[in-house]
């Protein structure tokens, strides 16, 4: 079940997406953040934009939520557009809130189909613009799980 917009967290038992494991450890204080945030909002968030809330039992200080392009059939325009805009949001946001390092997964890859290929070169693209845009010193992390998005990375890296 997708629930895109609701910040909620996955509702799969056991799925095996980025957004089980960080809600899944983060805490059931995670997903009541979330919800609040939500409620207060009053409506669903809108692709490529970001929201902040402490990380609870992560370690680290906050999670960045983002909701991702999900690609039907042949990549759009719109879809990368959309995919920018994710990363764009969430370095704002953390710099709103000083944060100093940032990791980034994979957005919109899995469930949402987004080719890693392309999906990979956004964001290292847009990453890359917004430091040189902003003059942002914040550490950026592409985290990865699958072999073949490392590769992608270290090949659009320079093999770092």
């Amino acid at each position: 079940m997708r629930q895109t917009g609701q910040m909620l967290g996955c509702f799969v038992p056991c799925h095996g997406c980025i957004d089980n494991a960080i809600h899944t450890f983060a805490g059931v204080q995670l997903r009541m953040a979330c919800s609040q945030i939500m409620a207060q909002q009053g409506r669903a968030e809108k692709t490529g934009s970001a929201k902040i809330t402490p990380a609870f039992n992560l370690p680290c200080r906050y999670v960045l939520h983002t909701v991702g392009p999900i690609v039907h059939g042949r990549l759009a325009e719109r879809d990368k557009q959309l995919l920018a805009s994710c990363y764009r949001s969430c370095l704002t946001l953390a710099d709103q809130n000083g944060v100093q390092s940032i990791a980034f997964c994979c957005i919109s890859t899995g469930e949402f189909h987004f080719p890693n290929e392309r999906a990979a070169q956004i964001a290292v693209e847009t990453v890359k613009a917004y430091k040189e845009q902003t003059g942002s010193k914040m550490e950026v992390i592409f985290n990865v799980f699958k072999e073949i998005d490392a590769d992608i990375y270290r090949k659009l890296l320079g093999g770092r």
